[in-house]
Formats: structure tokens, C-alpha cells, sequence
């Protein structure tokens, strides 16, 4: 009897372990599909499509098709990558054996695609926080000339300059050392931050698309990103077969620009290299009132690397460097003034390495090492008079976790050391060194109905002068966390919800500066008795993304305690108002509105809308500096047959909510039209496109530039660019 009872358990124990088995391979299936290019039904070559929940990748073969097989029953969503090209997004529920075919958008309405968020691809439904994503195409139809002019027209971007050359991006009112400009993640090694009239030597026309994290970032890359981060993404992440490359070329009139950028990739199965470089340069440009003398500017730069992509390592190199040139205009009335011209050059070594498909709970470790070099001359007359000198040595390390049911996840750990010197008549502050640790986990859980995410960092920077004696060292700890939370609300649309606490060391300019800072218009006067600055902060996002149909809806409220700002005395230096840096509370509090609506099978809209309030909450109540005024853009984006028409208006309202000795700024409405034709065949992709700026010639002036009341912005001009893609 015991004899069949153990063969009768062990049929049963087969029995299920077949069951389970065939179950198994039963919810198991196969996706595949084909990419090609909208409008023009052309099958795409060497597209690298990704399956974001499960992180696993195919590429496309000749007539455009991919595969995966042994995919789990579940919704999932599809990413489909094209170098230089915009990236295209098709979510589908897996059955049974399924087909999904992807076709990428050269133009019209396409859903952004970004990673500086969370460190993963993330569509702009899925997000939590807001995030813009630009890819090359798109901008080489804006002003090449700083990270500043190609994005000012973005829904929460705005610029502060002190003319084209030194333009920077402000995020929702934030800016200098609040906002984190980077390369591929790591800090760019720059000191933009620093002076109106210091610039970003990034070059638009040679980087594979534009991220912004419109928020709080410091949760991944540090107490810099306290009003968000700007990352320019090379991306060469993932090898392929044969040759990729581009050209792109532009001129403008009115600005006198011409330029151009070219590079090439070539992989087999595990590796790959790629050289890409370009250049541009602008003369004085043109306004209603005339030329604004010296705004000319200048830019070369270069990047070249290779590396090994194996299934399960992977390792690359490579070497980037800069070269620029920009003029500061200056008052034409003023037979004394000072011809002021900037240099920023900057060299930069990376090294990039990890490990896929980890045993354990680990999927993933990526390991990155930067040092960046980077040197500016500040000229008059062409004479070097202050010279500045930063060196960054940066490594981050970040490890995913495996999928577990629900939960996925990043943590890891990243810091810098800087060695930053100043020489000549206006170094303000005695040559220092700073120091930065940091670890962080980012955490997710998705229940289809209902996904949470929340994390957590601590960091700590230490500075130190030489000599020690001149001005006090100082260091600080502090913790950023958030937490936030997304529902569905009905098909393609989902709301919301995020808190951050931020935390924000103060900048060494802040504690130690000490002279006349011509770029800031000022009399800076630093304190280092600073504490650290303490953010809390909600943001609110609707979110909309279905058939042809993209629109995002947020409100933010930050309040900000022991804020630092730049107090005015009452009193001169240098023919400069004296200001000293001290610390008050303050808040922020604003909207944002980008819709793109399909009215016709070839005709959408194009809608956005973005406010900012800012103020000190104590005593006076005072409004802050630069913060930028109600703004409204309103376009219809035409597409037929490869062939685009896109006018547009875009209006500001009037600025007085002015800080202390701040100049008000009348509002104004301008009118553009950009043209183009895209032309598209299985290994390339030709765009040409020409754009009216200012059509209307207004004369009018921005709101955050230093120089405002000297150098209103261009006049009616027209662009012209043309780029090929081949793959």
C-alpha cells in the first residue's frame, strides 16, 4: 500500500510540475513588429526598439522588422531609437503571440521619451515630475547658439543672459546654482552657474537631444538640482550593426550665424566607435534699434570614443572637448566702456563600465569616472585680466534592481572633488577645493491601478580655502527625500502627485565671494556664516497621451527655508551697488500648460502656457530678482506628405513684480513661421526646414537678462537648416 501511495505522490508532484510547466509557456509569447518612418510607410534599418518593464532590447533588420521572443503575458511599453531621430512610443498587452508595429514621428504630434528623471526611459505618462525631452532634429530648428536660446521656448524654461553667448536656461524661476547643467549625468565642470555673464560651453548642434527635469532632481544628482537639471545626452549606451551618422548645417540672418556638425558611428555585435564635431559662429546681432555691438560669439568642439558592449560587460571611453568665444555687449553710449570678451574652453576624459544580467537581486551596475578640465579668460580689449581655472574629478556608480512582483528600483552612490582658482583683477574669492559625497536610492511600485514611487539621499560637501585663514572652511550634511504617486483616470490620461524635501549646500561664490562682479552687476559681498537651504516642495500633473492627443497640466508650490539671495546695501563700490548674501524664507508657486491636440489628419494645435510667482515670505515680502513674467504660446502645426508648415505667436504679459532696484519689463508678442520638407528612405532621413523669427519686428527685451535696458532681443530674421540621417 505505501509502495502505490509513493508512486501515486509522485505522479501528482509530476503532474504539477507539468502543469506549472506548460502554464508557464502558455503566458509566454512572442512580440515582434515593424518600425517605420510616419508618412512614408519606408521600413527602418538598425532602430534599436526596447521593452521598458522588462529592459530588454532587439534591432531592427533590413525591411524594419524585430522580434522577442519568451515575453510574459502583460502591458508593456514599446520604445523604438533611431540615432538623432525623434523617438517613437507604442504600448501593447501581451496574450498571446501579438504584433506591434512602431512608427516613428519626424514631425507633428510624438510623445517624449526621457531618462535624466529616474535614470531609466520613461515616457512623459509615466512620469511623476515634469520633464521635456528635445531631440536633434527639433533643435537645430531653435537658435544653436547656448543651451540658453534652444530651449527658452520650452513650457517652463525660460533664459537669463547677458547676450546669446552666455545664455543659460532657467527652470520654473530657478537659476545659478539651483539649476544643474550636465553631460550624460554627470556635471559639466562648467562655472555658468556663477556670472551673468559666464556661459556653458556645450555645443547644441552636436548632442543626440536636450533633457530637462523640470523640479526638484536632487535625489539623483545632487543639492545643485535643487530647481531641476539640464542634461545633454551623447548616449552611446548600446552597440549596433554598421554605420550610423549625420550632417546637420544652419544660418540665420539677423544674427549672422552660420554653422555646422557632423559624425559618424560605426559597430559590429560587441563594439563600436564614434567621432562626431562641429562649429559656428555669429556677429553682432540685429534688433529694431540697430546692431548691439560686441554679441558676437564663437564655438568648436569635438567627441570621440569606442568601447565593447558585451551581453553581460561593457566598457567605453571617451575624450570630449570645447572651444569658445563670446563677446559682452556693452553700452554704446559710453565712450569709456569696456570691450569684454570670454574664452570657456574645457576638456573632459569619461569612462563608462558594468555589468548586465546579474545574479541576485541586482540587474544592473553602471560606473561611470569623469575628470573635466575647464579654463575661461575674461578679456578687455583682448587682454586677459581674470583668468579662472576649474578642475572636477566625478564618479557615480548605480546599480538596478531586479524586477520583485511590483517593485523596481535604483540606489547607488556619486560625489565630486573640484579644485577651483581664481587669478587676475576681479577674483573674488581665494583659491578653494570642494568636496561632495553622496548615496541615494530611488524606489517603484506599480500596481497597474496605482503606482508609488519614493526615495531618499544624504549628502555632504565640504569646502576648503587656501590659505584656511583667508575665509572660514565649512561643510554640510543634508538629506533629500521624496515621495510620490500615479493613477489612471481614464484611457491614456493619469494624475500625479509628488512631495519633495530638498536640501542645498551654499555655493562657494555665496560664502566667500568678496569684490566687484561686473557679470552680476554688483558689489558682492559673501557670508560664511550661510546655512543650508531646506526645500519642500509639491507638484501637481494631469497628464494626457492618447491617439493624437498630448497634453500636461501642473501646478508647484515650493517653500523654501533660509533662502539665499543677493540683499542690496544702499551703498556703491566700483561704481557698483553693493550687495551682501543673506538668507530669508521664501516661496515659489506657478503653472504650466503644453497641449498638442490633432484637429485634422494633417492639421494640430499647439498650446503652452507657463507663470511664476516667487517671494520672499518675511518682513517686506519682497518679489525676487529675474523671475520670469505670465507667458503664452499658440502654433497649428501643418503636415502633409513630408511637407510642414508651423506659424505661431508666442506673448508675454508685463513684468513688475520687480526685487529691489530691479528694472520692470513691458510685455510682448512676437510671430513665427517655420517651413520644411522631410524626405525619408530605409537608411536615411533628409529635413530641411526654414524659419521666420520676429516676423514682425518687435522690439522688446527679456525679462531675466542682466543687460536688458542695453541689449533688447533679435529682430525679424530667418534661419535655414538642412540635416541628413543615415543609418
Amino acid at each position: 500500500m505505501s509502495h502505490c501511495l509513493n508512486i501515486s505522490r509522485s505522479l501528482f508532484v509530476l503532474t504539477g510540475l507539468l502543469f506549472g510547466s506548460l502554464t508557464a509557456w502558455a503566458q509566454s509569447a512572442t512580440l515582434k513588429g515593424r518600425v517605420t518612418i510616419a508618412g512614408q510607410d519606408t521600413p527602418v534599418h538598425n532602430a534599436i526598439v526596447v521593452i521598458t518593464q522588462l529592459k530588454r532590447t532587439a534591432q531592427t533588420d533590413e525591411q524594419g522588422r524585430y522580434e522577442f521572443k519568451d515575453v510574459p503575458a502583460g502591458a508593456y511599453t514599446l520604445i523604438a531609437q533611431l540615432d538623432r531621430l525623434p523617438d517613437a512610443v507604442q504600448r501593447v498587452e501581451v496574450k498571446g503571440d501579438t504584433t506591434a508595429d512602431i512608427t516613428i514621428k519626424l514631425t507633428g504630434i510624438r510623445e517624449q521619451v526621457t531618462v535624466s528623471a529616474t535614470g531609466s526611459e520613461q515616457t512623459a505618462l509615466e512620469a511623476f515630475q515634469g520633464a521635456t525631452g528635445l531631440d536633434s532634429t527639433t533643435l537645430l530648428e531653435n537658435n544653436p547658439q547656448s543651451l540658453g536660446e534652444a530651449l527658452e521656448k520650452q513650457v517652463g524654461i525660460t533664459k537669463r543672459s547677458s547676450g546669446p553667448g552666455s545664455s543659460r536656461p532657467v527652470i520654473r524661476g530657478f537659476d545659478g546654482d539651483r539649476v544643474l547643467i550636465a553631460q550624460d549625468g554627470i556635471r559639466s565642470g562648467s562655472v555658468s552657474y556663477s556670472s551673468g555673464d559666464h556661459g556653458e560651453p556645450i555645443n547644441v548642434l552636436t548632442v543626440k537631444r536636450l533633457e530637462v527635469v523640470r523640479g526638484p532632481a536632487t535625489l539623483l544628482y545632487g543639492s545643485s538640482a535643487l530647481g531641476g537639471i539640464i542634461n545633454a545626452v551623447t548616449d552611446h549606451e548600446q552597440a549596433h550593426e554598421g554605420l550610423n551618422g549625420f550632417f546637420s548645417s544652419t544660418g540665420a540672418s539677423t544674427l549672422n550665424l552660420g554653422g555646422a556638425s557632423a559624425g559618424l558611428e560605426y559597430g559590429t555585435k560587441r563594439w563600436m566607435v564614434w567621432a562626431n564635431g562641429g562649429g559656428q559662429k555669429s556677429g553682432d546681432y540685429g534688433t529694431p534699434l540697430g546692431r548691439i555691438l560686441n554679441s558676437g560669439t564663437r564655438a568648436f568642439d569635438f567627441n570621440g570614443g569606442g568601447g565593447y558592449y558585451g551581453q553581460k560587460v561593457f566598457f567605453n571611453a571617451s575624450y570630449f572637448v570645447n572651444c569658445n568665444r563670446f563677446g559682452v555687449p556693452f553700452d554704446a553710449t559710453d565712450k569709456n566702456a569696456e570691450i569684454v570678451a570670454l574664452d570657456p574652453r574645457r576638456q573632459s576624459l569619461r569612462l563608462n563600465g558594468g555589468f548586465n544580467e546579474l545574479s541576485g537581486a541586482l540587474d544592473h551596475l553602471h560606473l561611470t569616472f569623469d575628470y573635466t578640465n575647464y579654463q575661461h579668460d575674461e578679456l578687455i580689449e583682448n587682454v586677459p585680466e581674470t583668468r579662472f581655472f576649474n578642475k572636477t574629478w566625478s564618479y557615480r556608480a548605480i546599480a538596478e534592481q531586479k524586477r520583485t512582483g511590483k517593485l523596481t528600483g535604483t540606489f547607488g552612490m556619486n560625489g565630486f572633488y573640484r579644485d577651483y582658482n581664481v587669478q587676475g583683477d576681479e577674483a573674488l574669492v581665494p583659491p578653494t577645493t570642494q568636496s561632495s559625497f553622496a548615496v541615494f536610492g530611488v524606489e517603484q511600485l506599480d500596481f497597474g491601478k496605482v503606482a508609488f514611487q519614493f526615495g531618499g539621499r544624504i549628502e555632504r560637501n565640504e569646502y576648503n580655502t587656501v590659505p584656511d585663514e583667508v575665509r572660514e572652511n565649512r561643510a554640510f550634511t543634508g538629506v533629500s527625500a521624496s515621495f510620490g504617486v500615479r493613477v489612471p483616470v481614464w484611457e491614456g490620461g493619469a494624475l500625479s502627485a509628488n512631495y519633495a524635501h530638498s536640501y542645498r549646500a551654499p555655493s562657494l561664490d555665496e560664502l566667500y565671494n568678496q569684490g566687484p562682479h561686473p557679470g552680476n552687476l554688483t558689489f558682492e559681498i559673501g557670508n560664511t556664516a550661510l546655512r543650508r537651504e531646506r526645500g519642500d516642495g509639491v507638484d501637481v500633473s494631469l497628464r494626457q497621451a492618447y491617439k493624437n492627443l498630448r497634453a500636461e497640466a501642473h501646478y508647484f508650490y515650493y517653500r523654501l527655508q533660509d533662502y539665499i539671495f543677493l540683499a542690496p546695501t544702499g551703498d556703491e563700490d566700483d561704481g557698483l551697488p553693493v550687495a551682501e548674501y543673506l538668507q530669508a524664507n521664501a516661496r515659489y508657486t506657478g503653472v504650466e500648460v503644453d497641449l498638442n491636440a490633432g484637429l485634422h489628419q494633417y492639421l494640430s494645435l499647439n498650446f503652452g502656457l507657463d507663470m511664476v510667482n516667487a517671494r520672499l515670505t518675511e518682513d517686506a515680502r519682497l518679489d525676487l530678482p529675474r523671475i520670469p513674467p505670465l507667458r503664452a504660446r499658440l502654433g497649428f502645426d501643418f503636415n502633409y506628405r513630408g511637407f510642414r508648415v508651423f506659424p505661431e505667436i508666442i506673448s508675454t504679459r508685463n513684468q513688475d513684480r520687480v526685487f529691489t532696484n530691479e528694472t520692470a519689463t513691458a510685455g510682448w508678442a512676437t510671430v513665427n513661421l517655420t517651413g520644411g520638407y522631410t524626405k525619408a528612405t530605409s537608411h536615411a532621413a533628409h529635413i530641411v526646414s526654414v524659419s521666420g523669427f520676429n516676423l514682425n519686428n518687435k522690439l522688446y527685451r527679456n525679462h531675466l537678462s542682466f543687460l536688458k535696458t542695453i541689449a533688447p532681443e533679435v529682430g525679424r530674421g530667418v534661419r535655414v537648416t538642412y540635416t541628413v540621417r543615415f543609418f
